[in-house]
């Protein structure tokens, strides 16, 4: 098991389950990361912008994986997300999750 999924836990099987039914993948890094390279398809909100968009989230009306380069800041976003009573998962760094879905 890496240190990674002894930290963050393997969410192979939820990441699945979001994605069959619609889930947004919302990759939280900065701009500058995002530019270097991202998911084709995901949406794109720095972790700073997360709470004040909270709206905007819930008008998806869709579950949320976020994502970010190592799982730290998708953490703190799942959690803000889901403390405001919207579905959110922590998918971990964009490029593990790109290989799982």
């Amino acid at each position: 098991m890496g240190l990674l999924n002894f930290l963050f836990g393997n969410n192979t099987k939820a990441i699945q389950d979001f994605k069959n039914r619609d889930a947004v993948i919302l990759d939280v890094r900065t701009q500058k990361e995002w530019d270097a390279g991202h998911m084709d398809g995901a949406k794109h909100m720095p972790l700073q912008e997360v709470s004040a968009k909270i709206a905007t989230i819930k008008n998806w009306g869709k579950p949320i994986i976020t994502c970010c380069a190592s799982g730290v800041r998708s953490g703190n976003a799942a959690s803000v997300l889901k403390n405001n009573g919207i579905e959110a998962l922590n998918g971990g760094g964009w490029k593990a999750l790109q290989k799982k879905l």
